[in-house]
């Protein structure tokens, strides 16, 4: 019986990915004026759902970025070209997260309004995100959100991201479920596979950057998909309420 529903943070209650795109594109056309803004974010488009060094670190190598990054280094303070990369990419990321207004412009009401809802009805919530906590904390704030939510686990807690279903596996954990017993909300592949990984339900919120690669891995096991954003609700109503009459008849 799912007595607890766990959802993922960006692309998911909200497009803070494009807001994230954008932020490696500027710091990408900083380092080298000739890249493609466009090109910049088709590329991250690609790592939707894995942590931040490793996108960065992708992007650096992929555009070429090394040389630009390692000269501007010793004017930021840091050490490594990924570090300044990560540095002149922060600086753009926090200017957006401290615009409180484009923030609730990127909420996904449907997914927000199911959050809500879900809680009213009696049942545990938790978040997981690859987002460290500073950032996140600011995104739920923003949107009134924190306050919904039994559970945080982020980045920062765990050791591993996903695809690895630590993250899922931690966030039941704290909330004394069993994983089998935890539906997760998702929008990406990495997080769908970490969230089966732990042996949980997936309803996965499909958005404009995640749905060609969602589609392309289908079917997961355990998981379903839902394109149409006003459909969210309904689709977990029925695997909630699916799994509590099996429960009654066994």
């Amino acid at each position: 019986m799912i007595t607890a529903v766990i959802f993922d943070l960006d692309g998911t209650l909200v497009q803070t990915e494009t807001l994230k795109a954008q932020s490696y594109a500027q710091a990408a056309a900083d380092l080298r004026p000739g890249v493609a803004v466009e090109d910049v974010v088709q590329a991250y488009d690609q790592c939707i759902g894995r942590p931040r060094n490793e996108v960065a670190q992708t992007l650096l190598d992929h555009f070429g970025l090394r040389d630009a990054a390692a000269a501007r280094a010793p004017a930021l303070g840091v050490e490594t070209p990924l570090d300044a990369f990560l540095a002149i990419r922060m600086r753009d990321y926090e200017a957006m997260l401290s615009d409180t207004a484009l923030l609730k412009r990127q909420e996904y009401p449907y997914a927000t309004a199911l959050l809500r809802r879900v809680r009213a009805d009696g049942y545990a919530t938790a978040l997981t995100t690859v987002s460290h906590a500073a950032q996140a904390f600011i995104v739920l704030d923003a949107l009134g959100l924190r306050g919904e939510f039994d559970v945080i686990v982020t980045v920062d807690d765990v050791a591993h991201a996903k695809p690895d279903p630590e993250l899922y596996l931690a966030a039941a954990s704290r909330l004394h479920r069993p994983p089998a017993d935890c539906l997760a909300i998702e929008d990406s592949l990495p997080g769908v596979q970490a969230a089966v990984a732990a042996g949980m339900r997936c309803v996965v919120a499909a958005n404009e950057l995640t749905r060609d690669a969602l589609h392309a891995a289908a079917p997961l096991p355990g998981e379903q998909i839902v394109d149409d954003p006003s459909r969210l609700d309904a689709v977990v109503t029925a695997v909630l309420t699916t799994r509590e009459e099996a429960n009654a008849c066994n």
